[in-house]
Order: C-alpha cells, then sequence, then structure tokens
C-alpha cells in the first residue's frame, strides 16, 4: 500500500483546483457526473455524457459546507450512490460485502477527517466498471498512518488500518501552495 505517491499508476492524477463543473447538480451540494472511458478529463472537467452510461466513469461530488453529522450523511450519500449504480440491492453476498467495505471506509476516512483535520471539506466517489475510488479533502496538515503495530484490543486507532486492509490502495494528495490534502481509497468493484 502505498501513502506517498500522489495517485496509483495509470490514473490521470489529481483532478485540477477550480476546474470548470460540468456536473448534474443534485441535493445537499453535491454533483453527479458521467465521464465516458477513454476521456482525458478528470472528475471535476468531465466530457458530457448521460449518468449511468455504460462503461463511463460515474463521479458524484457532496461538499460538506455548513454540515453537521457528516458520518451519516457521507454514509447516505454513498449509499445512494451504490443503489443508482447498481452495487445496491445487492444479488450476492460477495457484492453486499463489497457495498458494506465501501460504506465502511467512507466512514473512517471522514471520520478520521473529523478527528485529526478540521473536518472534511468534500467527499468524492469514482466509479467505473473495475474500481471505486473514494477521495475526502479537508483542511488539516498531518499525515494518515496505520498505527503500528496494531492493537486490536485497544480503542481508536483502527480507522487507517481498516482502510489499509480493505482498499486495493490508497494515499494522500497534496497541492502546492493550498492548505489541507485529500485523502483518496480505492476498492475493487465486485464481479
Amino acid at each position: 500500500m502505498s501513502t506517498t505517491r500522489p495517485h496509483p499508476a495509470g490514473d490521470r492524477g489529481p483532478e485540477p483546483s477550480g476546474a470548470p463543473g460540468g456536473g448534474v447538480p443534485t441535493a445537499s451540494g453535491s454533483e453527479e457526473v458521467a465521464v465516458p472511458s477513454g476521456s482525458s478529463s478528470g472528475p471535476a472537467g468531465p466530457s458530457s455524457g448521460p449518468t449511468g452510461s455504460p462503461g463511463g466513469r460515474q463521479v458524484r461530488r457532496l461538499s460538506f459546507d455548513d454540515q453537521s453529522g457528516v458520518v451519516p450523511l457521507a454514509r447516505d450519500f454513498t449509499r445512494q450512490a451504490l443503489h443508482a449504480w447498481g452495487w445496491l440491492p445487492a444479488a450476492t453476498a460477495d457484492r453486499r460485502a463489497a457495498a458494506e467495505d465501501v460504506l465502511l471506509v467512507v466512514s473512517e476516512l471522514v471520520t478520521n477527517a473529523c478527528l485529526h483535520a478540521e473536518g472534511p471539506d468534500q467527499l468524492g466517489i469514482v466509479c467505473d466498471n473495475k474500481m471505486i475510488r473514494l477521495e475526502v479533502t479537508d483542511r488539516g496538515a498531518g499525515q494518515p498512518t496505520p498505527r503500528t503495530p496494531h492493537r486490536s484490543g485497544r480503542p481508536g486507532g483502527h480507522g487507517m488500518f481498516i482502510v489499509q486492509r480493505l482498499c486495493l490502495d490508497w494515499g494522500v494528495v497534496r497541492t502546492p501552495g493550498i492548505a489541507g490534502k485529500t485523502v483518496w481509497a480505492e476498492l475493487g468493484a465486485p464481479a
């Protein structure tokens, strides 16, 4: 697992700050866009396309500005995205487990932003037919790391250990000259 790479190999990299929208606004300051496969645009500046287009990359964003109860809000938002993208309702135990893993990782990333930064600013969810990428942006300067050694019997300190165990990869993106960071994690799509 890499915590220093800004983005995984083959990824188009972090999205540019202040990139033009193009998404479909939804409730609670969120946005949903569909990015056709092969598009050179990142999630913040996608090509236009119908939401739910087969083979396309789906993106949803939720802003936490002036929100309270951000952890359940993030889980509900993610659950709605999983329903829209066909992960839920799950037809098999493996599909159900994959969706539950996504919800758990969202909870851990948002909770860490609440506990160790000034709270989360935004949740981004990017899904294609192979994986789902979760991104939580905050204003904190710290570097998330799993506690070593992991002590399963002690309360607290399990968040990044859980993320590390459930995800294909995770890491941190920082933009020079801008306070804060984006913690991202990727999970495989159910078969």
